[in-house]
């Protein structure tokens, strides 16, 4: 499945080079990175043996593709880099919203899986959506993101969508509710400092432990809210209308239908 052809080492590519270099997956003289405004991850994965942008003819030697440029330009990405792939290179997508049929006729018929992956690949503890009608395409793009964390694997393309909200964009959601938070204690009398420390080590460790005892998180909720006491007063509000549930409902059908926009 070697050479890699990365197009697009930013934000969410770097965060792929940096988690196969920490899992061990992948060599940086396996990667083959094109992106003209590459960064410091980029400029280091070319130190340790990536070839970064170089001629197109080299870009033939990719067995996988993976797309990971921003939605708004992955058209003209594909035309320019199309002609040069082998025949036989398979495509995995991570530009949202970006329908399979188009990938794979802008591609030239070639096979395409779609992912839609976090940030958090980037040490590990990655989640990532799939789909692939092809079955090779589809382990191929599990070979990629395993070894980054957790796959889910859809049954239907249209799932993307709520895929990429719930998962894909939620990373952003929660990095908001700490920030909020944060506020939030400040105005309670906190300094700054110890409200930041608070409220970031007491999200990371029921995060780590909603994960480690698989249990539902109402139920863990329960087991911390006494009746009467002060979360039971604080989830009045978060629970109540015009709380979580329908902000979320709305949050995640706005997401839903941009990734429907961005696909076109």
């Amino acid at each position: 499945m070697t050479p890699i052809l990365l197009l697009g080492a930013g934000r969410m590519g770097g965060a792929l080079i940096e988690g196969w270099r920490l899992a061990g997956a992948f060599d940086a003289s396996e990667l083959i990175l094109r992106d003209p405004m590459a960064g410091p991850v980029a400029d280091a994965a070319q130190a340790a043996g990536a070839r970064l942008n170089p001629h197109d003819s080299v870009l033939a030697e990719a067995r996988t593709v993976v797309l990971a440029v921003k939605p708004q330009i992955w058209r003209e990405v594909a035309v320019e880099v199309a002609p040069w792939l082998h025949a036989s290179a398979i495509v995995v997508s991570i530009a949202a919203g970006v329908r399979l049929d188009d990938l794979t006729l802008e591609f030239g018929g070639r096979s395409v899986a779609r992912v839609m992956p976090t940030t958090a690949a980037t040490i590990g503890r990655g989640t990532a959506s799939l789909y692939a009608d092809d079955p090779q395409a589809r382990l191929r793009a599990r070979a990629l993101f395993e070894p980054l964390g957790e796959v889910v694997d859809l049954l239907d393309e249209a799932q993307m969508h709520a895929a990429t909200a719930v998962s894909g964009s939620a990373p952003a959601y929660l990095y908001a509710f700490v920030e909020a938070l944060e506020a939030a204690g400040v105005e309670a009398g906190l300094s700054s400092a110890d409200a930041s420390r608070l409220a970031r080590a007491t999200i990371g460790g029921a995060a780590a432990l909603l994960a480690k005892t698989g249990e539902e998180p109402a139920e863990l909720r329960r087991q911390v809210t006494s009746p009467g006491g002060t979360t039971e007063a604080a989830l009045g509000v978060l629970l109540g209308d015009g709380g979580l549930n329908p902000l979320l409902r709305e949050a995640v059908a706005r997401a839903v239908r941009r990734s429907k926009e961005l696909g076109g």
